[in-house]
């Protein structure tokens, strides 16, 4: 059975798949578990008529599960793991916070105007925190294999890597190994290079929350 997904479009080019994370957490969930999958592209400054029927929030990203379309990537995350249980992507509870607040961390350094602020500074502790988890328990947060927690996260470091470099000439720094070697890992994943937006429209998304 193929379950339908609708994600973010990108903008100014509706028929391209957009630069939203928590739609392409989704996909890679997807992906990883090899569930034939088809994707409807939602141009979110103009909705169609029949997405918001089914889903009034107009939130992205949103699959269909037994006629119903659900939303929040969390959600639909644990229900593809209950539905398709092999490969299991399941991480242990213990290491399901590892990285979270990486991405609100990078949003408030990304839209600092102050340097001076301590925003760079919060960013580089919660990346300091990750290299040290990884550096004890990786390649990947769990381990060995890859699971729903770096799943979460990879849309989140190609986003950071992307806006970064663009908006603020900024780079982790070389000395957080282990992590730049876990974006590697990430990236190199022919399920990440299959639903991965380009990095124009990465820097288009965050352009107006910028310059806000």
């Amino acid at each position: 059975m193929v379950l339908e997904i609708a994600v973010k479009a990108a903008v100014g080019a509706p028929d391209i798949l957009g630069d939203c994370p928590f739609s392409q957490r989704a996909l890679l969930t997807l992906e990883e578990k090899k569930i034939p999958y088809k994707s409807h592209l939602i141009n979110l400054s103009d909705k169609p008529q029949w997405f918001l029927e089914v889903n009034p929030e107009g939130k992205v990203p949103v699959v269909k599960f037994d006629d119903k379309w659900v939303s929040d990537s969390d959600v639909i995350v644990g229900i593809l793991e209950e539905k398709y249980p092999e490969p299991s992507l399941a991480t242990p509870p213990e290491f399901a916070s590892v990285g979270s607040k990486i991405f609100p961390s990078f949003v408030k350094f990304l839209k600092s105007k102050d340097p001076n602020d301590d925003t760079e500074q919060a960013l580089l502790e919660e990346l300091k925190a990750l290299d040290d988890h990884l550096k004890a328990h990786g390649p990947f947060i769990a381990g060995e294999k890859i699971t729903a927690v770096d799943l979460s996260l990879a849309p989140k470091l190609y986003h950071l890597e992307v806006a970064l470099a663009h908006f603020k000439n900024w780079t982790i720094p070389d000395k957080l190994t282990h992590v730049l070697n876990y974006i590697k890992l990430l990236f190199s994943r022919e399920s990440f290079e299959k639903t991965k937006a380009a990095k124009e429209h990465i820097i288009a998304g965050w352009e107006p929350k910028v310059n806000a």
